[in-house]
């Protein structure tokens, strides 16, 4: 009994075959090619590797990527990855892969894999972000993916940053072609255009005790503790989960707990901010937890 899933990215597609316990058959990446054609069929090439690998063929396999489809249409929009907007990628999918595909946003898939067996397993009301190439939200109820009417919920990344200061207003153009989208501030492409330094670059500094280091982290920790502020006011979840490079910055999880709670709409808050259990196999996972278990064969 398994599932298959596919974590398809901008720079990577990686493929990987689960069993009934979440653990990994099979997992193979590949560069993403720049072409469309190319990557439907890169996907389906890896997607025959891990079947080959875990000595089983499935029916349905779950895709998590970029962007979401319009449901009247089926065509794509909202991904930073341009070449999936305005095709009919999960049709295509199903056409290249010749079988039935869910297809996610990556944000969501994160959110389902960390809410199923991850960091926030159990939890009742689950937001998760990714903090990385770009900035994306998921939300997850009572272990199911609450993706929303129009497939929009969780579309953190592209409203704007809240309460902004002078030097913050109007911010940046992005590629939605809206200024001042949390991407811009909270990626870490964002974190990297506004400061001039990786994050990991920073993040060592800061823990060697690098003043300057440790007041580039404490603004960006303001300005995501007011983003997730607001969220915090709409939804209340019981637990936050971070992933993404950015996410692996140890400062954050000391100073952003009270830059949160000094934006929330309550005299009480004590919501657990926490980094994803599994790391960067986390999209992928939740890929593969989009279908049911079948028997494989």
């Amino acid at each position: 009994m398994i599932r298959i899933g596919v974590d398809f990215g901008g720079t990577k597609i990686e493929a990987a075959a689960l069993d009934a316990d979440g653990r990994f058959l099979a997992r193979v990446r590949g560069a993403t090619p720049p072409d469309y054609a190319d990557r439907l069929e890169a996907t389906a090439v890896l997607v025959a590797e891990a079947e080959r690998q875990a000595g089983v063929r499935v029916a349905r396999v779950g895709v998590g990527g970029p962007g979401s489809p319009n449901p009247a249409s089926g065509l794509m929009r909202n991904s930073n990855s341009t070449v999936l907007n305005d095709k009919p990628f999960p049709a295509d999918l199903e056409r290249v892969l010749g079988r039935s595909v869910r297809f996610a946003n990556d944000a969501n898939c994160l959110a389902l894999s960390e809410a199923t067996d991850g960091a926030a397993a159990g939890a009742g009301v689950v937001f998760a972000v990714i903090l990385g190439t770009g900035c994306g939200g998921g939300v997850v109820v009572d272990g199911r993916l609450a993706a929303g009417r129009n497939l929009v919920a969780g579309e953190w990344g592209h409203i704007p940053l809240p309460w902004p200061r002078p030097d913050e207003y109007p911010g940046g153009l992005c590629w939605c072609g809206r200024r001042g989208c949390l991407e811009l501030w909270l990626s870490g492409t964002g974190f990297a255009n506004l400061t001039g330094r990786t994050a990991e670059d920073v993040s060592t500094r800061a823990e060697a005790g690098d003043g300057e280091a440790i007041a580039l982290l404490d603004v960006y920790a303001d300005r995501l503790g007011r983003a997730l502020g607001v969220v915090c006011d709409l939804l209340d979840p019981d637990m936050i989960v971070l992933g993404g490079g950015m996410s692996n910055i140890g400062r954050l999880y000391e100073v952003l707990p009270a830059m949160v709670a000094r934006n929330v709409f309550s005299d009480a808050f004590d919501t657990p901010i926490v980094a994803a259990a599994h790391g960067d196999s986390s999209g992928v996972r939740g890929a593969a937890w989009l279908w049911p278990l079948e028997a494989g064969g």
